[in-house]
């Protein structure tokens, strides 16, 4: 009765994963910081697994940054999310994927507004019509993409042509995931194991032969926190943040730290050399930082792309490292090479925490 118990309750925190046809939003910030992961995304999900993501050029920023700054008031941020829905309409989809954390969470905020106070579906509906002459259906299943990467992860787990194991020791790689706070703190119901049991990083981890490591601060906020840091005066803050994580998960010796939100992998990624700069300290081995990758890399990487094609060059934090231990094949002195060869401006290398 207690293993039937806890499967009932498991069975609460899950979520159905249409498996194909998907109309698919980029992020603002995430095509700043990681670019490559977005298309690394696409590709894993189109040519490797053969599913059908559309995507338009006419989409926008779904207005997240401003609307929790306070700089747009909440009917404008929807009117906004009833454009990308008309998009999505429009091209004849009715799965809405994203790839922004902060997106999810506004999407789910929107949706469970509009159902419970369908007279403000009304005055979107009318906005919109006013604004651009554009109707919209509702999503029949909203996800984020690292819901369709975790729903997959047993088809790439047989594409795969690394596992995530050290290979001069034979032990999984120990693991740390980071989920963003927007995907399963706000709505949790709406992602996978929501706030208590997130699962859909540990499961790519450990389907692909990780091991998740727990430490104290697991659940702690990475610290981007919006104001903590787009406030200069409050970027103290911020760092203060990320370094209790840093500090809570040291004794536990991991290998690299997975993220699935625009935010996390940047400043978990840039608050390391800060830290270095600014007291000396390093996380890593040898006074290397940990690395930070995105689900997308993570996935990237098992199914043996090129690390510097899916933007791995892009990180503070040294990834060769992690390279090693893997057994991924790379060439270093294409870390910084553009497109046609052509050589891209290598960056400032920190003071005291090694890059290489």
């Amino acid at each position: 009765m207690l293993y039937k118990g806890k499967q009932k309750i498991w069975s609460d925190y899950q979520k159905e994963i249409p498996d194909d046809h998907w109309f698919y939003v980029r992020s603002c910030i995430r095509q700043n910081f990681f670019p490559a992961s977005e298309v690394t995304f696409l590709r894993i999900l189109r040519d490797e697994l053969g599913k059908d993501i559309y995507e338009t050029p006419h989409h926008t920023t779904c207005g997240g940054i401003a609307y929790h700054q306070e700089c747009i008031p909440q009917e404008t941020q929807m009117t906004i999310i009833a454009r990308q829905f008309a998009l999505m309409t429009e091209a004849g989809y009715e799965n809405y994927a994203c790839s922004c954390i902060t997106s999810f969470g506004l999407y789910c905020e929107t949706l469970e507004t509009w159902h419970e106070m369908p007279e403000v579906l009304e005055r979107i509906r009318e906005n919109l019509w006013k604004a651009c002459r554009r109707e919209f259906n509702i999503p029949k299943y909203l996800a984020h993409s690292s819901d369709l990467v975790y729903k997959f992860r047993n088809e790439i787990a047989e594409r795969a042509k690394y596992k995530l194991v050290n290979r001069f020791t034979g032990e999984p790689l120990k693991v740390v995931e980071h989920i963003g706070c927007h995907y399963a703190k706000m709505f949790p119901s709406k992602g996978v194991g929501g706030a208590e049991y997130p699962y859909v990083l540990v499961g790519m981890a450990e389907s692909w032969g990780g091991n998740v490591i727990d430490y104290p601060e697991r659940r702690h906020c990475c610290g981007y926190g919006f104001r903590q840091y787009h406030v200069k005066a409050n970027r103290g803050y911020s760092v203060s943040n990320t370094h209790k994580k840093f500090e809570s998960m040291e004794p536990y010796h991991p290998d690299f730290i997975v993220t699935n939100c625009p935010g996390c992998p940047y400043f978990l990624d840039r608050w390391q050399y800060v830290i270095a700069e600014q007291t000396g300290k390093t996380y890593g081995g040898d006074g290397q930082g940990i690395p930070v990758l995105t689900y997308e890399e993570m996935a990237g990487l098992v199914l043996g792309y090129n690390p510097w094609d899916i933007g791995m060059q892009t990180h503070q934090i040294a990834v060769e490292p992690l390279l090693d231990k893997i057994g991924v094949e790379y060439d270093e002195s294409k870390k910084y090479e553009g497109s046609g060869g052509k050589p891209l401006p290598e960056p400032e290398f920190p003071m005291n925490i090694r890059c290489c």
